[in-house]
């Protein structure tokens, strides 16, 4: 553990508020990027955190500028009962001014936390359980119900996050304050050549066009889908084969699966799969459309960087997509695991690169305008404020 208690030059300890975020586990992913941006640009010294992972943590860590606290507790596979008494220590520990969980895998640390004497409990929903993709698992609904009442806030990220916890959990409106995600728009920005130096050597020919995402290699991302709408475009259009390109960037446990399958089409000299990459915001500079196949998500990071990189994007209709792109202004919505329906939006980009240009001003100015990483910190500031004067 990394202690995160200032001391002040007489020896006691600062009386600073102190905030325990409650996650499975801290590694690559939008939901612990959300937390790393809250935590970094929370105004310093109004704060102070500490992230106990359910599991472990990762090198991600090291992106958290402020000092925290950094508690793993090795969640062993299945029912792990003793994970209750160390959550209970550990917050005994602490003893944060408010406990901050964060989806389903989180949730059960509410109870240790009301045993061991927190008194402002707050829960956030950022996306959906892959065992449940559209919140209809009783046995959820149940465990929400039966853990709400411990929980004094729910922050959820979109829409139809929202609805599931006011329709089919049953918390009341006046318990819920939705916070879209940022982005930091200085940090992702558009450039005024697209070029494609980040791109290995041969793989983009004059003129080509680079479809792109971001993203784990799971299931729940579904890249197999857009790799087949790939090669759809590619079977329906074969001419596209000179200037359509697909990058995939992120790693998982698809990609075999997917290297397979463009084997098999044989358009693996067509697509490159970066594995993890820290230069993000370069390779998005690069692209010309932004695709993001989803069986599910709450609210996108990576659609809102593409967004703010002034990219147009395809989406599929899932989570918060929709509240992000507008169709046929900023991009195109798609029904999920439709293979075919995405193809023919990316074709209409092929074959009109003025729309390109067009939605790729309009993603820009809405992410300035109505996503700013500023906003939604100064939300989440305003919640534990709000919870720490009650």
């Amino acid at each position: 553990m990394e202690s995160g208690v200032a001391i002040n030059s007489d020896g006691t300890a600062d009386k600073v508020p102190l905030i325990a975020h409650v996650i499975y586990r801290l590694d690559v992913g939008g939901l612990e990027n959300g937390l790393v941006n809250i935590i970094n640009e929370l105004p310093a010294g109004k704060f102070r955190h500490a992230i106990i992972c359910l599991t472990d943590y990762t090198d991600y860590h090291k992106k958290i500028r402020p000092q925290v606290t950094l508690v793993a507790l090795h969640k062993q596979p299945g029912h792990d009962i003793g994970l209750y008494w160390r959550l209970f220590k550990t917050i005994r520990q602490l003893r944060p001014d408010i406990i901050h969980t964060r989806n389903l895998s989180a949730l059960e640390a509410q109870v240790p936390a009301w045993l061991a004497g927190v008194k402002r409990r707050l829960h956030s929903l950022h996306g959906w359980d892959m065992s449940d993709l559209h919140g209809e698992n009783r046995n959820y609904i149940r465990f929400y119900q039966l853990i709400g009442r411990l929980i004094h806030c729910y922050i959820p990220l979109s829409n139809d996050l929202e609805n599931y916890l006011v329709e089919k959990v049953g918390v009341k409106s006046g318990k819920i304050t939705k916070i879209c995600n940022g982005v930091d728009t200085a940090r992702f920005s558009p450039c005024k050549e697209r070029h494609k130096a980040h791109f290995p050597d041969n793989f983009c020919p004059e003129g080509a066009v680079v479809i792109g995402t971001v993203g784990r290699l799971e299931t729940v991302k579904d890249h197999l889908m857009l790799v087949n709408a790939f090669i759809e475009l590619l079977v329906k259009y074969p001419e596209l084969k000179q200037q359509a390109r697909l990058v995939l960037v992120g790693d998982g446990s698809m990609r075999a699966a997917i290297e397979t399958r463009l084997v098999e089409a044989e358009v693996e000299q067509l697509v490159w799969l970066t594995g993890s990459r820290s230069d993000v915001p370069q390779l998005l500079q690069a692209f010309d459309i932004f695709a993001l196949p989803s069986r599910a998500e709450g609210i996108s990071n990576t659609l809102l960087e593409a967004m703010a990189t002034g990219l147009p994007a395809v989406a599929t209709d899932v989570g918060g997509n929709a509240q992000l792109v507008v169709e046929g202004e900023t991009g195109f919505i798609t029904t999920r695991e439709n293979p075919a329906e995405l193809a023919d939006k990316l074709y209409l980009y092929l074959s009109e690169p003025a729309l390109i240009k067009q939605h790729a001003a309009s993603a820009r100015r809405r992410a300035e305008q109505q996503f700013s990483l500023q906003y939604m910190v100064s939300q989440y500031q305003g919640v534990y404020e709000r919870l720490l004067d009650n």
